[in-house]
Protein backbone atom coordinates (compact mmCIF):
# COMPACT_ATOMS: atom_id res chain seq x y z
CA UNK A 1 0.00 0.00 0.00
CA UNK A 2 1.20 3.33 -0.75
CA UNK A 3 0.14 6.35 1.36
CA UNK A 4 0.21 9.29 -0.88
CA UNK A 5 -0.51 12.82 -1.88
CA UNK A 6 1.16 15.30 -3.94
CA UNK A 7 0.38 17.97 -1.32
CA UNK A 8 2.37 18.99 1.69
CA UNK A 9 1.30 18.75 5.67
CA UNK A 10 -1.85 16.56 4.74
CA UNK A 11 -0.85 13.72 7.74
CA UNK A 12 0.64 11.47 5.21
CA UNK A 13 3.75 10.52 7.04
CA UNK A 14 1.25 10.65 10.32
CA UNK A 15 -1.24 8.06 8.50
CA UNK A 16 1.75 5.42 7.17
CA UNK A 17 3.75 5.86 10.63
CA UNK A 18 0.26 4.32 12.42
CA UNK A 19 -1.64 2.44 10.05
CA UNK A 20 2.06 0.27 9.47
CA UNK A 21 2.39 0.36 13.79
CA UNK A 22 -1.11 -0.65 14.48
CA UNK A 23 -1.27 -3.52 11.76
CA UNK A 24 2.32 -4.74 13.02
CA UNK A 25 0.33 -4.37 16.53
CA UNK A 26 -2.65 -6.52 15.31
CA UNK A 27 -0.16 -9.20 14.66
CA UNK A 28 0.72 -8.89 11.03
CA UNK A 29 4.28 -9.15 9.80
CA UNK A 30 4.48 -5.22 8.49
CA UNK A 31 7.25 -3.71 6.48
CA UNK A 32 7.32 0.23 6.49
CA UNK A 33 9.02 1.78 3.73
CA UNK A 34 9.99 5.11 3.58
CA UNK A 35 10.47 6.69 0.46
CA UNK A 36 10.47 10.69 1.08
CA UNK A 37 13.58 12.12 1.26
CA UNK A 38 12.98 13.78 4.11
CA UNK A 39 12.89 10.96 6.17
CA UNK A 40 10.16 12.00 8.80
CA UNK A 41 8.87 8.58 8.91
CA UNK A 42 11.98 6.89 9.67
CA UNK A 43 12.71 9.41 12.05
CA UNK A 44 8.72 9.32 13.71
CA UNK A 45 9.62 5.46 14.19
CA UNK A 46 12.12 6.16 16.91
CA UNK A 47 15.15 6.03 14.56
CA UNK A 48 18.02 8.69 14.19
CA UNK A 49 18.95 9.36 10.07
CA UNK A 50 22.22 9.69 11.42
CA UNK A 51 22.28 6.50 12.66
CA UNK A 52 21.53 4.74 9.05
CA UNK A 53 24.23 3.37 7.40
CA UNK A 54 22.48 1.58 4.40
CA UNK A 55 19.04 2.95 3.00
CA UNK A 56 16.26 2.52 0.33
CA UNK A 57 18.36 4.60 -1.52
CA UNK A 58 21.32 2.22 -1.50
CA UNK A 59 18.21 -0.51 -2.71
CA UNK A 60 17.80 1.49 -5.88
CA UNK A 61 21.26 2.73 -6.78
CA UNK A 62 22.13 -0.88 -6.73
CA UNK A 63 24.88 -0.62 -4.30
CA UNK A 64 23.67 -3.24 -1.29
CA UNK A 65 20.95 -5.76 -1.28
CA UNK A 66 17.77 -5.29 0.58
CA UNK A 67 17.85 -6.98 3.36
CA UNK A 68 21.21 -5.15 4.05
CA UNK A 69 18.75 -2.11 4.46
CA UNK A 70 16.10 -3.07 6.48
CA UNK A 71 16.24 -2.57 9.94
CA UNK A 72 14.24 -4.16 12.98
CA UNK A 73 12.41 -1.74 14.73
CA UNK A 74 11.31 -1.55 19.11
CA UNK A 75 7.79 -2.81 17.55
CA UNK A 76 7.12 -6.12 17.43
CA UNK A 77 6.56 -7.50 14.03
CA UNK A 78 7.13 -3.86 12.53
CA UNK A 79 10.61 -3.61 10.11
CA UNK A 80 11.59 -0.19 8.38
CA UNK A 81 13.70 0.14 4.84
CA UNK A 82 14.49 3.69 5.89
CA UNK A 83 14.80 6.68 3.73
CA UNK A 84 18.00 9.00 4.05
CA UNK A 85 18.90 12.65 2.35
CA UNK A 86 20.59 11.21 -0.64
CA UNK A 87 17.14 10.25 -2.05
CA UNK A 88 16.56 13.50 -3.02
CA UNK A 89 18.76 13.43 -6.26
CA UNK A 90 17.02 10.08 -6.94
CA UNK A 91 14.80 11.36 -9.73
CA UNK A 92 17.42 12.79 -11.70
CA UNK A 93 20.09 9.50 -11.36
CA UNK A 94 17.39 6.81 -12.02
CA UNK A 95 16.11 8.79 -15.11
CA UNK A 96 18.31 7.48 -17.18
CA UNK A 97 17.87 3.51 -16.48
CA UNK A 98 15.32 1.49 -18.21
CA UNK A 99 12.41 0.49 -16.65
CA UNK A 100 13.28 3.30 -14.12
CA UNK A 101 9.30 3.20 -12.93
CA UNK A 102 9.42 -0.35 -11.80
CA UNK A 103 12.82 -0.32 -9.83
CA UNK A 104 10.32 -0.79 -6.57
CA UNK A 105 8.73 -3.81 -7.87
CA UNK A 106 11.11 -5.67 -8.80
CA UNK A 107 13.35 -5.17 -5.88
CA UNK A 108 10.28 -5.94 -2.87
CA UNK A 109 9.14 -9.34 -5.31
CA UNK A 110 11.63 -11.89 -3.43
CA UNK A 111 10.31 -10.24 0.03
CA UNK A 112 6.86 -10.39 -0.44
CA UNK A 113 5.92 -13.65 0.72
CA UNK A 114 7.92 -12.31 3.96
CA UNK A 115 5.70 -9.60 5.05
CA UNK A 116 2.04 -9.54 5.18
CA UNK A 117 1.71 -5.88 4.72
CA UNK A 118 4.03 -3.34 2.88
CA UNK A 119 3.43 0.45 3.51
CA UNK A 120 5.00 3.12 1.48
CA UNK A 121 5.34 6.09 2.76
CA UNK A 122 5.62 8.11 -0.43
CA UNK A 123 7.41 12.01 -1.02
CA UNK A 124 4.66 14.96 -1.52
CA UNK A 125 5.42 14.76 -4.72
CA UNK A 126 4.01 13.48 -8.27
CA UNK A 127 7.45 12.44 -8.88
CA UNK A 128 9.91 9.11 -10.09
CA UNK A 129 9.88 7.78 -6.62
CA UNK A 130 6.16 8.10 -5.91
CA UNK A 131 5.83 6.46 -9.81
CA UNK A 132 7.78 3.61 -8.03
CA UNK A 133 5.61 3.44 -5.45
CA UNK A 134 2.34 3.01 -7.31
CA UNK A 135 3.94 0.89 -9.44
CA UNK A 136 4.80 -1.50 -7.08
CA UNK A 137 2.07 -1.37 -5.16
CA UNK A 138 -1.92 -3.23 -5.07
CA UNK A 139 -3.56 -0.27 -3.32
CA UNK A 140 -3.63 3.64 -2.50
CA UNK A 141 -4.10 5.04 1.07
CA UNK A 142 -4.56 8.84 -0.06
CA UNK A 143 -4.95 11.38 3.52
CA UNK A 144 -6.86 14.13 2.21
CA UNK A 145 -7.01 17.06 4.62
CA UNK A 146 -10.43 19.10 5.65
CA UNK A 147 -9.85 22.32 3.66
CA UNK A 148 -10.68 23.81 0.45
CA UNK A 149 -7.78 23.43 -1.92
CA UNK A 150 -7.06 19.61 -0.83
CA UNK A 151 -9.98 18.48 -2.86
CA UNK A 152 -8.64 20.71 -5.89
CA UNK A 153 -5.33 18.99 -5.88
CA UNK A 154 -6.45 15.40 -5.73
CA UNK A 155 -7.74 15.68 -9.55
CA UNK A 156 -3.95 15.88 -10.66
CA UNK A 157 -3.26 12.47 -8.21
CA UNK A 158 -6.55 10.78 -9.31
CA UNK A 159 -5.11 11.48 -12.72
CA UNK A 160 -1.85 9.93 -12.13
CA UNK A 161 -3.03 7.03 -10.52
CA UNK A 162 -5.60 6.44 -13.51
CA UNK A 163 -2.46 6.24 -15.74
CA UNK A 164 -0.36 3.88 -14.24
CA UNK A 165 -3.46 1.82 -13.97
CA UNK A 166 -4.16 1.65 -17.38
CA UNK A 167 -0.47 1.76 -18.64
CA UNK A 168 1.66 -0.41 -15.93
CA UNK A 169 -0.22 -1.36 -13.13
CA UNK A 170 -3.72 -2.68 -13.79
CA UNK A 171 -3.27 -4.41 -10.48
CA UNK A 172 -3.69 -1.31 -8.73
CA UNK A 173 -6.89 0.49 -7.18
CA UNK A 174 -7.56 3.07 -4.57
CA UNK A 175 -8.45 1.83 -1.25
CA UNK A 176 -9.53 5.06 0.20
CA UNK A 177 -9.41 8.12 1.09
CA UNK A 178 -8.79 9.22 4.49
CA UNK A 179 -10.05 12.56 5.82
CA UNK A 180 -7.44 14.29 7.91
CA UNK A 181 -7.69 16.84 10.26
CA UNK A 182 -10.90 17.60 10.97
CA UNK A 183 -12.28 20.33 12.97
CA UNK A 184 -15.78 19.71 13.61
CA UNK A 185 -16.36 23.34 15.09
CA UNK A 186 -15.93 25.20 11.20
CA UNK A 187 -18.24 24.93 8.64
CA UNK A 188 -15.83 24.67 6.35
CA UNK A 189 -14.37 21.19 7.41
CA UNK A 190 -17.70 20.21 7.71
CA UNK A 191 -18.20 21.04 4.10
CA UNK A 192 -15.28 19.79 2.82
CA UNK A 193 -16.55 16.58 4.53
CA UNK A 194 -19.52 16.40 3.04
CA UNK A 195 -18.43 17.44 -0.50
CA UNK A 196 -15.50 15.07 -0.38
CA UNK A 197 -18.45 12.03 0.56
CA UNK A 198 -20.56 13.18 -2.00
CA UNK A 199 -17.97 13.54 -4.96
CA UNK A 200 -15.68 10.23 -3.65
CA UNK A 201 -18.68 8.50 -1.98
CA UNK A 202 -17.81 4.51 -0.90
CA UNK A 203 -14.20 5.49 -0.95
CA UNK A 204 -13.74 7.76 1.39
CA UNK A 205 -12.89 5.91 5.21
CA UNK A 206 -15.94 6.27 8.11
CA UNK A 207 -12.68 7.08 10.34
CA UNK A 208 -12.06 10.70 10.07
CA UNK A 209 -9.00 11.97 12.08
CA UNK A 210 -9.03 14.79 13.94
CA UNK A 211 -7.25 17.81 14.40
CA UNK A 212 -4.95 16.85 17.34
CA UNK A 213 -1.76 18.21 19.37
CA UNK A 214 -0.69 15.02 20.41
CA UNK A 215 -0.58 13.61 16.96
CA UNK A 216 1.72 16.41 16.01
CA UNK A 217 3.87 16.05 19.12
CA UNK A 218 4.06 12.40 18.67
CA UNK A 219 7.05 12.81 16.00
CA UNK A 220 9.75 15.10 18.02
CA UNK A 221 9.22 11.77 20.67
CA UNK A 222 10.28 9.30 18.18
CA UNK A 223 7.23 7.89 18.32
CA UNK A 224 3.73 6.78 17.01
CA UNK A 225 0.79 8.39 18.85
CA UNK A 226 -0.19 4.66 19.71
CA UNK A 227 2.46 4.50 22.31
CA UNK A 228 2.86 8.39 23.17
CA UNK A 229 -1.02 9.27 23.97
CA UNK A 230 -2.91 6.05 23.43
CA UNK A 231 -6.03 7.38 24.75
CA UNK A 232 -5.62 10.18 22.95
CA UNK A 233 -8.60 11.01 20.18
CA UNK A 234 -5.65 10.29 17.53
CA UNK A 235 -4.98 7.02 18.59
CA UNK A 236 -7.90 5.92 18.77
CA UNK A 237 -8.91 7.24 15.76
CA UNK A 238 -6.13 5.72 13.76
CA UNK A 239 -6.67 2.60 15.73
CA UNK A 240 -10.01 2.48 14.24
CA UNK A 241 -9.14 3.55 10.56
CA UNK A 242 -6.58 0.68 10.46
CA UNK A 243 -9.49 -1.93 11.36
CA UNK A 244 -11.33 -0.25 7.86
CA UNK A 245 -7.71 -0.46 6.16
CA UNK A 246 -7.23 -4.12 6.90
CA UNK A 247 -11.06 -5.11 5.96
CA UNK A 248 -10.93 -3.33 3.20
CA UNK A 249 -7.67 -4.84 1.79
CA UNK A 250 -8.97 -8.28 2.59
CA UNK A 251 -12.10 -7.90 1.20
CA UNK A 252 -11.27 -6.41 -2.16
CA UNK A 253 -10.09 -8.75 -5.14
Amino acid sequence: MAVTNQKGGVGKTTTAVNVALFISDFGYRTLLIDLDPQANATSAIGIAVTTIRYSIYDVLSGTHALDDCTYPTAFENLHLLPASHALAGADVELSQIVSRETMLRQMLQPIQSEYDYIIIDCAPSLSLLTLNAFTASQQLIIPLQCEYFALEGLAKLMSTFQLVKDRINPSLNVLGIVLTMFDRRTQLNRQVVANAKSHFKNLVFDTIIPRNIRLAEAPSFGLPIALYQPRSSGSIAYYHLTKEVIHRAQTKP
